[in-house]
């Protein structure tokens, strides 16, 4: 555990048990979220890859259009 962290489970613990409870809820959640996140971009990245493949070949065979900022 860094420091920082020590720190604030430190100033947490002092908090009353309503207010440690919501913040230890918001810090789960939140990791949750990111691991979540982390899959989803993991699992997808052989999708982007092939886009991104696809984009490129036909940038190469002159079949893309240049997009108008105006009408964006």
């Amino acid at each position: 555990m860094t420091s920082l962290l020590a720190k604030a489970f430190e100033v947490a613990s002092k908090l009353p048990t309503l207010e440690q409870n919501i913040l230890a809820r918001t810090v789960l959640d939140e990791i949750e979220s990111e691991k979540k996140w982390g899959d989803l971009f993991a699992e997808s990245e052989d999708v982007l890859a092939q886009l991104a493949a696809e984009a490129l070949q036909e940038e190469a065979q002159g079949t893309t259009m240049e997009l108008d900022p105006s009408k964006l």
